[in-house]
C-alpha cells in the first residue's frame, strides 16, 4: 500500500521545537504542532540536591507529503542535531488518510 502522507514526530529537548520547523521547512514541510512532554528518567538519573531532574521535552509533529519524507528526516538529523547522542529522535509513520488540507496545504 502506498500512502501519500506521513507523519514525522520529533522529540526534542525544551527549546528547540523552533530549530526543527525551520529545517523542516527549508525542505518541504509546510508546518507542525508542537506538543510539551516529560521524558521518563531511568532508575539511574541524574539528581539535583536529591531531587530526580526529569527533563522538559517537545514533540513536534509535521504531516508531510511521502515524497518530501527522507529529505526531512535527514535535514533533522543533520541541521537539528540529532546526530549526536542525546539531542533527540525523529521518526515517521504512514498516514493512511487525512481530512481538512487544501489544495494550500
Amino acid at each position: 500500500m502506498e500512502f501519500q502522507h506521513e507523519a514525522i514526530f520529533c522529540i526534542v529537548n525544551d527549546g528547540y521545537s523552533d530549530a526543527v520547523m525551520e529545517a523542516a521547512k527549508k525542505h518541504g514541510a509546510r508546518g507542525g504542532t508542537v506538543i510539551s512532554a516529560r521524558g521518563t528518567a531511568p532508575k539511574d538519573a541524574e539528581k539535583f540536591f536529591g531531587i530526580t531532574v526529569q527533563p522538559e521535552k517537545e514533540i513536534v509533529m509535521i504531516l508531510v507529503p511521502s515524497a518530501c519524507k527522507e529529505e526531512i528526516m535527514h535535514a533533522l538529523y543533520k541541521e537539528v542535531g540529532l546526530d549526536s547522542a542525546g539531542q533527540g529522535i525523529a521518526f515517521a509513520l504512514p498516514v493512511d488518510g487525512v481530512v481538512g488540507l487544501t489544495e494550500n496545504n
